[in-house]
């Protein structure tokens, strides 16, 4: 029988194969396929009433042929939606500052787009109701492929410490007086493509599964 250190490794490395053959397939989208998509996710995303809902938004700059996200953000924030977008750290953590439109985005390392603001700390991701999350794949648990670079495992990590603390916090005022249950949490939501939603994602203890996907065919849902 395997080991869960050997189990692991062969995890990572399905991971790494999945990882791949995804983004070259990206790779072959012409700019105008990867236009058009754009403008049927930011349509079909901006009528999720976690999105269409919401108060503050945790999202990121799209890059190079990643589903488009640009004019959804500016969608969201010219509905007045605070929008945090993510400035990478040294360490690979996520900081966060907020989205000004377009013109107060500045070039950042890896080819990234950030915002030129004052930084909010890493724990500001906690306001957002609803959190874009960058991806590569989900399946049909709701299990996420993303980059391999850990910094959104920090985030959801960070997420989840903040639900079970505001869960603990219902719990306390549940048991003296009658009260709202709890939304559980900050909506995890990912963007993609139609061949990215796959029959299995490799996961390993630490990933999270996210609530629902877009894609420019529809949304699909996963029940938590």
């Amino acid at each position: 029988m395997a080991s869960s250190e050997e189990e692991m490794t062969t995890t990572a490395a399905a991971k790494s194969v999945l990882r791949r053959e995804l983004l070259a397939a990206r790779r072959l989208l012409s700019e105008e396929d990867a236009r058009e998509a754009a403008a049927v996710l930011a349509r079909r995303a901006g009528e999720l009433p976690e999105l269409a809902e919401a108060r503050t938004v945790a999202a990121y700059v799209s890059v190079g042929r990643e589903p488009g996200t640009r004019v959804l953000l500016e969608e969201l924030h010219a509905r007045g939606v605070r929008v945090l977008l993510p400035v990478l750290l040294s360490d690979n953590d996520l900081d966060w500052a907020a989205y000004e439109g377009m013109d107060g985005l500045v070039r950042a390392g890896r080819g990234l787009l950030e915002p030129s603001g004052p930084r909010l700390g890493v724990e500001a991701v906690r306001e957002a109701e609803t959190v874009l999350l960058p991806g590569l794949a989900v399946d049909g648990r709701g299990m996420r492929l993303g980059r391999g670079g850990g910094s959104y495992d920090r985030v959801l990590e960070r997420l989840g410490r903040g639900a079970a603390q505001e869960a603990r916090a219902h719990a306390r005022v549940a048991a003296t007086a009658e009260a709202r249950a709890p939304e559980g949490g900050a909506r995890l939501v990912v963007l993609l493509y139609e061949n990215e939603v796959v029959a299995e994602v490799p996961a390993e203890p630490h990933d999270h599964p996210v609530h629902a996907v877009v894609t420019p065919g529809g949304v699909r849902r996963f029940g938590q």
